[in-house]
């Protein structure tokens, strides 16, 4: 593959685009829900109506980028949520508020599995954790210039203004991705056989995997959708304070995406297998993660930021080697059902999560919410080390 650092890069941006376009209604959450009059378990109802569709597009956009490669895959995906995104301007209330978060969800849903595969198929194993932490690490770029972006833009366009900001960016990445892409093949030669979906679920190895990610996947659809009200409900912050702080753990998470794959890949070039390689920075991540339990135990802001950041430093490492794990586990050729699958599990995790928060918040407060969060990466620590010690030896693994 010709220039595959600048593919690479070019999907780091798609993935900041990503987070950027569905962080911008929780950065603005406190000023909509007040507009359209909203209980906190209205607002649950809307962040179902994206996670619905994510998480049914999550598989199915994998299995599109397995057809048609990660070229096509990703230019269709960007092409529907960026319009989905500028469509947020439009709604009138909690309805079509969230139909249009449904159909950025549908556009959405696609581009980490394919995203995932290009890293994949290009990069071999010695570099492909970094290459997936770089690929995948534009979701902590977009989700922290997410909060004062958007601040700025609301202050200088209003909140629906916004929304048609953000569409257009992704429509700019989109001709430049079409452009730059012009001439290269698809990724997997059509004589290539692929599995039936069906039968890698029957897999024990597969079927872990998912259950972890059901596991883990929850608590980062909380501190993304969810963290901004809790900074406004529990901490008093306005919209613009909340913009000035919150996109520090994110930088944190960033940071962290790249330097897991770096520590992972290191050690498989110093001769480590990689699956153990892995298997080992994720277990140091999930030790970490009890952090977030304490957070909202902190009798300050600034120390409260300061626990969520230890929770997003633990997840960069856990999510890049999580996805390397992938690559080293099973075929090229299903890494995009494969990794596609794991997000529809964990898509139906947070979207049972995202209802219970709204009632528990409603009704207590976020302080349980934050104490799950601190248990649960351990749990799928240990669905992880089944799932490696349950697997067979898959053709062209790596």
């Amino acid at each position: 593959m010709r220039h595959k650092w600048l593919l690479c890069w070019m999907l780091f941006a798609a993935t900041a685009l990503s987070f950027l376009d569905r962080q911008v209604l929780s950065i603005l959450s406190p000023r909509i829900i007040a507009e359209f009059g909203m209980s906190n378990e209205a607002y649950s109802r809307v962040l179902l109506g994206f996670q619905v569709s994510y998480t049914i597009m999550f598989a199915l956009g994998g299995r599109l980028a397995d057809l048609v490669g990660t070229r096509l895959g990703m230019a269709a995906c960007l092409a529907i949520w960026s319009l989905a995104s500028a469509a947020h301007s439009l709604t009138t209330g909690a309805a079509n508020l969230t139909a249009a978060r449904f159909f950025l969800g549908f556009g959405e849903g696609g581009c980490f599995p394919a995203a995932i595969k290009g890293a994949a198929h290009w990069f071999p194993a010695e570099q492909r954790a970094l290459a997936m932490g770089i690929a995948t690490g534009g979701s902590a770029l977009g989700a922290v210039i997410a909060p004062p972006l958007t601040a700025y833009a609301a202050v200088q366009l209003g909140w629906r203004g916004t929304f048609v900001f953000t569409g257009i960016l992704g429509l700019i990445w989109l001709a430049a991705w079409l452009f730059i892409t012009r001439d290269d093949a698809p990724e997997v030669a059509p004589s290539e056989p692929r599995a039936s979906v069906l039968s890698w679920l029957s897999q024990p190895a597969v079927r872990w995997v998912l259950f972890a990610r059901f596991l883990f996947d929850p608590v980062f659809y909380f501190y993304m959708f969810w963290i901004p009200q809790y900074l406004h409900r529990e901490r008093q912050l306005s919209v613009e304070q909340i913009g000035s702080l919150l996109w520090i753990p994110f930088l944190v998470l960033g940071i962290s995406q790249v330097l897991g794959g770096r520590v992972s890949d290191e050690l498989v070039k110093r001769g480590w297998q990689p699956v153990r390689a892995r298997q080992l920075v994720l277990g140091v991540a999930a030790a970490l993660t009890p952090a977030s339990w304490l957070a909202a135990k902190a009798t300050d802001t600034n120390t409260a930021i300061a626990l969520m950041c230890v929770l997003m430093f633990a997840h960069g490492f856990w999510i890049t080697n999580f996805l390397g794990l992938l690559g080293d586990l099973f075929p090229q050729t299903a890494i995009g059902t494969i990794s596609g699958l794991t997000g529809t599990a964990g898509g139906i995790g947070g979207m049972l999560s995202s209802l219970l928060i709204g009632i528990v918040v409603d009704r207590v407060s976020f302080a349980p919410v934050f104490a799950v969060s601190g248990i649960l990466y351990p749990f799928a620590w240990a669905a992880l080390l089944l799932a490696t010690t349950r697997r067979r030896v898959y053709a062209a693994a790596v």
